[in-house]
């Protein structure tokens, strides 16, 4: 029975993983632009994200598999439990987790700035003449890694050497566990000194987009109804376009009897309106592309059915605005109960021994782990809605420096060196949210979930508690549940060990990441009524600017097919497949013949 729930536990984890690697990779082909699409990037991308993310969804595993191994009726162990087996499921996990860690520093400190320098040795020109090789250009996107991998090493040096906070242990501690807190290895050390700092760094972004995402993207959901819709659009840009066309018309009128043209001010009022003229243009396609003008019927139907659904995503953005409440105010319970009763304060980083205030969010993940795996159906919802919140607050705020804006992070519009850095950031964000999930969201479920233990004293000795007839004997594992003599009923989850390692170990990042909450809190709170009271308007800039990104696009493959037509007449062959008239060729021959005759 406890191989057939193990494995099953461990099934449900590679299928959440599989899902997770589908999820990245629409992230990386949604985000990036068309044009500029780069394998390396893409792969990188996608590997990095499902990597983060699937650390992440360990938690509900190591909570099920820990778990397993007692009764939470009873409040004892079960009978295959026995110690081995306890230890070798948590070395299990313990190997998953440090492999995961691991390879998720790896790819924070290394992999994505080589994969970006990479990117940016690439010399199409030199490429196509031959003069740039692979190990050139290999070798000058390691030479700018380097820094990053000297970084790395310095970082991990200085885990591996420094001292570990000294704790003064009172009577209100459970000896025991902060023992195996700080009984960690050196090699432990400093991969959790590395992990600490990747931690802090990434609550610092974690406050300034997750928050900002947390607020934004159920309101963009309830508000995205156009404040115009496409037909209205349409008839409005034709209108002006019209207005327009008139006005240079009456302009060019003017100038036909005078031998000196316009006068200047006509004249750049006439250059104006040609300039107007081709942003309406572009306006009045995309309005009609809107409405499924020169579609199939597939994408016109799509069309309406999304304007059919669209009540549905009024009452989606209404739910997430619900649950982003719901999550608010648990941290807000979590945070003043740690702030007031923890056992340490700013010596352990705030662990606090057991919970006394209620905690909704925790209290149904506690409930809901009872029965496998709808805790994990609500942690992966729960993990998706920051990591999304983190998207959205990065699509909205950019990649900046200080206020200016480096790159832009939108669907269809990425470069490649926007989607490694914001998957950077999201690297650290997803470590952030790690430790707020474990630590403030859901304290509780994350250190021992539904485990309890009896307090009732065994008749004789050697022989296991009975609480069968004495239910209210039975208590909630806690960290000072040794205290209580819960013996070894109680086994803490790997992750929570792990993150109250780190800020056990260093109380620094502890205090910082701790007090980080409320200011995430307060972002959100902020951003929050803000966005309540402000009414969406209609980005046309926005559009104008993606129009113009797509005309040019297009003018680029006619700006291919012209030459390849021109290098046609000089050898006097034509391609094999292109001899159609019908054909993109055939198009491009048509619009010189066009040309030549205006």
């Amino acid at each position: 029975m406890a191989l057939i729930q193990t494995a099953f536990i461990w099934l449900s984890y590679a299928i959440a993983v599989a899902l997770v690697a589908t999820a990245a990779a629409a992230f990386a082909y949604t985000y990036q632009t068309p044009r500029d699409r780069s394998a390396v990037v893409t792969i990188v991308t996608i590997f990095t994200l499902t990597s983060l993310l699937a650390t992440v969804f360990l938690l509900p595993v190591d909570i099920a598999l820990v778990s397993s191994t007692s009764s939470s009726k009873l409040g004892i162990k079960k009978d295959w439990a026995t110690p081995e087996h306890v230890d070798s499921i948590l070395l299990t996990l313990k190997v998953v987790y440090y492999t995961l860690y691991s390879l998720d520093a790896l790819l924070c400190f290394i992999v994505i700035p080589f994969s970006y320098f990479w990117y940016e040795e690439y010399d199409e020109v030199d490429a196509e003449e031959g003069t740039q090789s692979f190990a050139q250009r290999f070798w000058n996107a390691f030479k700018y890694t380097i820094v990053f991998i000297l970084l790395a090493l310095i970082v991990f040096l200085v885990g591996f050497f420094v001292p570990v906070a000294a704790h003064d242990r009172d009577g209100r501690m459970d000896l025991d566990y902060f023992r195996r807190l700080l009984s960690a290895n050196k090699g432990e050390r400093a991969l959790t000194f590395a992990l600490g700092l990747l931690i802090t760094l990434g609550t610092t972004l974690y406050v300034l987009y997750t928050a900002a995402g947390f607020a934004l993207m159920p309101i963009s959901f309830i508000k995205s109804a156009p404040s115009i819709s496409a037909p209205q659009l349409y008839a409005s840009t034709a209108s002006a376009l019209m207005q327009n066309r008139e006005r240079q018309r009456q302009l060019e009128g003017r100038s036909a009897g005078r031998p000196d043209g316009l006068p200047a001010k006509d004249q750049r009022e006439l250059e104006s309106l040609v300039r107007e003229e081709r942003t309406l243009v572009r306006r009045e396609r995309l309005a009609a592309e809107a409405q499924g003008q020169g579609q199939s019927k597939v994408a016109k139907a799509w069309t309406k059915l999304c304007a059919i659904f669209r009540p549905l995503k009024l009452l989606g953005g209404i739910f997430m605005l619900l649950i982003s409440i719901l999550i608010w105010v648990s941290m807000v319970i979590t945070g003043i109960d740690k702030a007031k009763n923890s056992i340490c304060k700013e010596q352990c980083g705030y662990i606090l021994g057991r919970v006394h205030i209620f905690q909704p969010i925790d209290w149904i993940f506690v409930q809901s782990s009872k029965v496998f795996p709808i805790d994990y159906i609500l942690m992966a919802f729960l993990v998706l809605f920051f990591f999304a919140s983190s998207v959205a607050g990065i699509g909205r705020v950019g990649i900046r420096f200080l206020w200016v804006r480096l790159f832009e992070i939108r669907k269809g519009r990425t470069s490649p060196q926007g989607l490694l850095l914001a998957t950077m950031m999201l690297s650290l964000i997803v470590l952030a949210i790690n430790y707020a999930i474990t630590t403030i969201v859901a304290p509780q479920y994350s250190l021992y979930g539904p485990q309890t233990f009896c307090t009732n004293p065994p008749r004789h000795a050697g022989d296991a508690p009975d609480c069968t007839d004495h239910p209210e004997l039975i208590k909630q594992c806690t960290k000072l549940s040794h205290a209580d003599k819960s013996g070894n009923i109680c086994t803490p989850s790997v992750v929570s060990t792990f993150i109250n390692r780190i800020t056990a170990n260093f109380p620094f990042f502890g205090a910082v990441d701790f007090w980080a909450q409320f200011a995430f809190l307060a972002v959100f709170f902020i951003i929050f009524v803000t966005a309540l009271f402000r009414t969406p308007k209609l980005n046309m800039s926005e559009i104008d600017q993606d129009a113009e990104a797509d005309e040019e696009e297009g003018l680029l493959a006619s700006t291919g097919r012209r030459f390849g037509a021109t290098w046609q007449d000089i050898t006097g062959r034509s391609r094999e497949g292109r001899v159609s008239g019908q054909g993109a060729a055939g198009r491009g021959v048509r619009g010189n013949m066009h040309d030549d005759d205006d």
